[in-house]
């Protein structure tokens, strides 16, 4: 095993390339073909089209190649096109492409489950089942939830983001591009307050201070007894890579354990090695009763999975849990590739150090612009190949979306795709693939502290 990339052969070449053209003219092109056929509601950030990608890097229809720090949304954390993970697609396809795991099961489906029932944390019995979506793992996990404890209430917390559906819209706590004219939403969804250290208003305030107060509301405003669920991500994804303050996770986890409430851990984006754990509950030692997964589990291709306690699961009557390709058997045959990959270069490990390089680099940034407090840069928080950077107006804590736009921009035109997010849209992410070279890495950041500084 290895906490290094030096030793993955990657078929393209590890540097970035951008032409003065950009974007190029075959990209100016798609677009125009584009806007006459599909829908403006979908949106993307980055203006070129993909004709490659491999490892770190993206090389577009006009040439260009860029260094990939988002992994489109932490999805290929083995790269884009994995050796395993291709071969084992090409012959899963050479035998057949669907039957319907509800009609003609097959034994990928079976085997992908044992792997996630081993991964997960706890050493209690469990069942998975497999899905498409995460928004649809997370629509499933609140179902088991309802029908095990005969409850209605759920509860989530505010920045948090669980999908697009009218459920988990719901759920999602930031309105506009995601519940903007889009309701009325599912009922007896109820939403309590975040551990998010950098904006409490109280700096002081301890994890497990922050999990009474949440405690306190959910007990006031609907009763401990009426509770399902409690749903949270362990690290906010689209709300700014929220990592809450230890001990607030272990708190809420126990509360509900005595209340008989539901536990769900979303794991959709922090799960498979992305934190430096297979998943970012284990961080501080939590057992969730059911983890929603999808993302990172099968190298790019569409699958997701809940696992959870099998009293739960087992709990829902037959045909009351699955759909028309919910475990489809290219996915999972990707799925067990893909965590072999996983498992084979250590990507624990290479998150781990990646989150030590990173860090270092974006910390010595923010003292160079001034230090915490007056610099631009507000935050540096994250796990592994999981940070954020908080943007700010220097001297405060004032949101400061145009320099994220800007920095994101400039990056782009450098070569280096970065994404955004964030309740208040001021948080740059970084998602690399975790198979990025260190070299690649380093590029990447140094384009990156030029955009910053530039546009600070």
């Amino acid at each position: 095993m290895t906490t290094t990339a030096s030793d993955i052969t990657f078929r393209l070449e590890q540097k970035r390339r951008v032409q003065a053209d950009f974007p190029g003219p075959k990209s100016v092109a798609l677009t125009e073909r584009r806007k006459a056929v599909v829908a403006a509601g979908v949106a993307s950030s980055v203006p070129v089209y993909v004709a490659d990608a491999d490892g770190g890097i993206i090389h577009d229809v006009d040439g260009n190649s860029f260094i990939d720090l988002g992994s489109g949304i932490a999805v290929t954390s083995v790269g884009a096109s994995d050796p395993a993970v291709v071969g084992a697609v090409k012959e899963a396809v050479e035998h057949f492409t669907h039957t319907c795991f509800m009609v003609t099961p097959y034994e990928g489906y079976v085997a992908v489950a044992e792997q996630l029932n081993r991964l997960t944390p706890g050493d209690h019995e469990k069942r998975t089942v497999l899905f498409n979506s995460g928004a649809e793992a997370v629509e499933n996990a609140v179902k088991v939830a309802r029908l095990a404890t005969g409850r209605d209430a759920v509860v989530a917390f505010d920045h948090a983001y669980h999908g697009r559906t009218n459920l988990t819209m719901a759920l999602t706590a930031k309105a506009m591009p995601y519940k903007t004219n889009f309701g009325p939403f599912a009922p007896e969804v109820y939403r309590m307050p975040m551990s998010y250290p950098y904006r409490e208003e109280n700096p002081e305030i301890t994890g497990a201070e922050a999990a009474k107060r949440a405690i306190t509301m959910i007990e006031k405003q609907i009763g401990g007894d009426q509770v399902a669920a409690i749903i949270i991500e362990p690290i906010q994804g689209e709300g700014g890579f929220i990592v809450p303050a230890e001990g607030f996770l272990p708190a809420l986890a126990a509360w509900a354990k005595d209340k008989g409430i539901v536990f769900i851990a979303d794991e959709v984006q922090s799960g498979f090695c992305r934190t430096g754990e297979w998943f970012a509950v284990n961080h501080e030692g939590v057992v969730p009763d059911i983890l929603t997964m999808a993302k990172g589990i099968a190298g790019g291709m569409p699958l997701s999975a809940i696992t959870g306690r099998a009293d739960l699961l087992d709990a829902v009557h037959p045909g009351g849990l699955g759909g028309t390709y919910g475990g489809n058997p290219v996915a999972c045959a990707a799925a067990l590739a893909s965590i072999g990959s996983m498992e084979e270069y250590n990507l624990n490990g290479r998150a781990r150090h990646i989150e030590e390089l990173a860090t270092g680099r974006l910390r010595e940034l923010q003292a160079e612009l001034g230090g915490a407090g007056s610099s631009v840069i507000g935050d540096i928080r994250g796990r592994g190949a999981m940070l954020a950077i908080e943007l700010v107006q220097a001297g405060s804590k004032e949101p400061n979306p145009e320099l994220t736009k800007a920095v994101a921009a400039a990056c782009l035109k450098e070569g280096v795709i970065i994404l955004t997010c964030g309740t208040y849209g001021n948080v740059i992410r970084l998602l690399p693939p975790l198979v990025i070279t260190d070299d690649l890495l380093n590029d990447g950041l140094d384009v990156l502290a030029a955009a910053i500084r530039a546009n600070a």
